[in-house]
């Protein structure tokens, strides 16, 4: 890994390319390390076969996993791929997280975030280049942005072919055979009716060489991608081994809980007496921003913490509703705005073409991850170790040393699997906190978020409004433009994590999914940045789950104003994106489509992100008491070649009752910079009784695989709210949907 003072230079260069300096790019190229060296270590027992594989002498095949488990099963399907080229047995396949490591940087994520359409055409291609070289230099390992199998398919299948090939360079030393003619599955390399186990052929086979360029399977006999294996970490998570950050237990380590007001507040006054009454409180810590109770347990500390009564300044004047609302309102009537797609002019003129406008608003969104921020700390002479749920093992690895003043090679980080919070678990507040109490302490601790402290300092998922306007001549779509007012979340999570963001305009993913997916010739979409008073952050879908919902919403309005039936109106729109023509015909087909008549209460949406292609079909209901319930969902996906078809399903459900729960749940007010519903009840999350019966229809495709684990979440919300017009003849305009307030 490169030293800081190489991360320095590297940083520097960076620069230079992101100014559009040719001799800065020639520089870069030269300067910037080409190879790195594998740091995954072997137990004893075990064979390092490569950066992704180790193999055991007891049969154990043994796949690194760069990408966080947040249970959307990259530890089954990441180590799948690898065991397909392999050729493994599933049977003997585990996972263990992938070290730090240049080698696992997710590029890329990196790659998407760059943008140098603005730099000179001989630069073109700068931005990206440079972000993939930047993230593999400074080991960004990041999940996120459905782009797991995307980013380490091509990686996991050449390092199973490689450990393929010196497996069977092995096995052909001992039968004084030509390797070539070899092969392997179940767990062995074959000779006709000869075989050997990997377990008799790890070691040799990690003194070998590989081929240069690996040789990728091919054929169909003897193949686990495809198939719907049985997900390596549920066994553990249904009897309750599975640890997660929470379960970590070290020797003398205390337990500590700890409060924050909402971002720029300070702290004005706690009781200390009282909490030093509470049994089992040990030791109080505090500074401007927070304040925190160590005791011999969490219960303790949490008594503690509340007996403490902190007391926070908080910035005035202070965001609420109204005031989050007026912010959008005047960012759409006159904010300066950044063009973020432009096709065709817009500007017109359109003969015989009339405007046609629509405004739209989502509400803030919150985390609501079951398992709250948490971290353990320990530290050991002149050593910091952490033990976290995190999406950014690398960035949580800089914030804990920089929290508690070490250098980064003095700290180590062991990744958790993830207790729930997509987007969520970017955050590091409670990593740094953790890292300070066991560095004042001198004693490991375990730090868990109270649920008051999760709710009231979430970084939402930003509340965005649009202006939506079409010119139609006689159901024809000549020009399109999407305003979209919205804080810029990207660059504020960036800088808050220190990922410092690459070539992005200003803030380009707060628009992320606003482009049709239509044919439609004049096409812009322009972003409007936007301070809302409110820390936002990731969350899943991103901008996509607002996006989708003003776009399939207006679409739907468009059709229904010139008498055009909505699906025959999207199809007419298609005919250049067949994937999603073909995904909308069969969800609408499986579902029974009738054209979405007044009373129907079928609704449709489609939506094409993270390189895979979605269609959805709702019917709604309105319930005695008055709330909408979704009764069933027929959705078809394509989502190119599926490595684990089973995980995808699971995603795409996933995915439809997190949108369904964000579109139909109750909003989340903000009274004086905070939510004023302090419990996950309160936010009205679906429970079984209302989870929808959903079928999930998966396209058959050799197109390269594209992300599925936030692709559901963005059509939940327009296929609602269309279901809801067809049901009840009222157009919704703003999320979530409450049944009887004006839309």
């Amino acid at each position: 890994m490169a030293t800081a003072g190489q991360r320095k230079g590297i940083s520097r260069r960076t620069l230079l390319i992101g100014g559009g300096a040719g001799l800065g790019l020639l520089l870069a190229w030269e300067l910037w390390p080409r190879a790195y060296a594998s740091n995954l270590r072997a137990a004893p027992g075990e064979a390092v076969i490569n950066a992704f594989l180790k193999l055991g002498v007891d049969g154990r095949v043994i796949v690194a996993v760069p990408q966080a488990e947040l249970g959307q099963g990259v530890w089954t399907s990441l180590p799948q791929i690898l065991a397909d080229e392999l050729g493994a047995d599933w049977r003997t396949v585990s996972v263990e997280p992938a070290p730090l490591s240049p080698l696992y940087a997710n590029r890329l994520l990196a790659e998407a975030a760059a943008d140098d359409s603005e730099l000179p055409g001989f630069l073109r291609g700068a931005g990206r280049w440079s972000a993939r070289r930047f993230a593999a230099n400074h080991a960004l390992m990041i999940t996120g942005g459905s782009t797991s199998i995307r980013a380490f398919e091509g990686p996991l299948r050449a390092a199973g072919a490689a450990a393929r090939a010196l497996l069977a360079m092995a096995a052909a030393r001992r039968w004084n055979a030509d390797w070539q003619e070899l092969d392997t599955h179940d767990g062995f390399v074959w000779r006709g009716a000869d075989r050997l186990p990997f377990a008799a052929l790890a070691e040799e086979a990690a003194g070998l060489e590989p081929p240069v360029e690996p040789v990728l399977r091919a054929g169909t006999d003897h193949r686990l991608t495809g198939q719907p294996l049985p997900r390596l970490d549920v066994p553990a998570k249904i009897d309750g081994s599975a640890r997660f950050a929470a379960d970590v237990r070290l020797p003398d380590m205390v337990h500590a809980a700890v409060r924050s007001g909402p971002p720029g507040s300070t702290l004005a006054g706690i009781d200390r007496a009282a909490a030093n009454q509470v049994p089992g409180a040990l030791a109080i810590l505090s500074n401007p921003e927070w304040v925190a109770v160590a005791a011999t347990d969490g219960w303790a500390a949490g008594r503690a913490l509340n007996a403490l009564r902190p007391r926070f300044a908080r910035p005035d004047p202070a965001a609420d509703d109204r005031s989050i609302s007026a912010a959008l309102a005047a960012s759409l009537d006159g904010g300066s705005a950044d063009r973020v797609v432009t096709i065709g002019d817009v500007g017109g003129p359109f003969p015989g073409a009339s405007p046609v406008n629509a405004r739209y608003e989502v509400g803030l969104a919150p985390s609501a991850a079951i398992e709250p921020l948490c971290a353990t700390a320990r530290v050991t002479g002149d050593r910091l170790e952490i033990w976290a749920p995190t999406q950014a093992p690398g960035l949580a690895r800089a914030a804990a040393a920089n929290a508690a003043g070490y250098g980064e090679d003095q700290v180590t980080i062991y990744p958790m699997p993830v207790g729930g919070g997509y987007g969520r678990k970017l955050e590091m507040d409670a990593i740094a906190q953790a890292a300070i109490i066991a560095t004042r302490l001198r004693r490991p601790v375990q730090l868990t978020w109270p649920r008051i402290q999760e709710i009231e300092c979430d970084s939402f998922r930003p509340a965005a409004a649009a202006q939506m306007t079409a010119w139609v001549q006689q159901g024809r779509l000549h020009a399109w433009q999407a305003r979209i007012a919205a804080p810029a979340t990207a660059s504020e999570v960036a800088a808050r994590i220190g990922a410092t963001p690459w070539l992005v305009r200003p803030d380009a993913a707060a628009a992320a999914g606003a482009q049709p997916p239509y044919g439609i010739a004049n096409i812009a979409v322009d972003h409007v940045p936007t301070e809302i008073g409110i820390r936002t952050g990731s969350w899943r879908g991103e901008a996509h789950s607002y996006t989708a919902f003003f776009t399939e919403s207006f679409i739907d309005e468009l059709a229904r104003a010139w008498g055009m039936e909505p699906l025959s109106f999207r199809m007419g729109l298609l005919g250049a994106n067949p994937r999603l023509a073909r995904c909308l015909s069969t969800a609408t087909s499986l579902g029974g489509w009738d054209g979405g008549p007044p009373g129907s209460g079928m609704g449709i949406a489609c939506h094409a992100a993270f390189g895979s292609f979605i269609a959805v079909l709702v019917e709604v209901e309105v319930t005695a008491d008055q709330r909408l319930r979704v009764l069933r969902a027929v959705c078809a996906v394509d989502c190119g070649r599926t490595v684990n078809p089973e995980i995808v399903k699971q995603q795409i459900e996933g995915g439809l009752i997190h949108g369904i729960s964000a579109a139909t749940g109750k909003p989340l007010n903000i009274v004086r910079g905070v939510p004023d519903a302090l419990s996950l009840g309160a936010y009205g999350l679906p429970n079984l009784r209302d989870a929808p019966e959903i079928s999930v229809e998966l396209m058959e495709s050799e197109e390269a695989p594209g992300g599925v684990t936030e692709l559901a979440v963005p059509v939940a919300a327009p296929a609602v709210a269309n279901a809801y017009f067809s049901l009840s003849g009222q157009r919704v305009r703003r999320l979530p949907i409450l049944i009887g307030a004006p839309h």
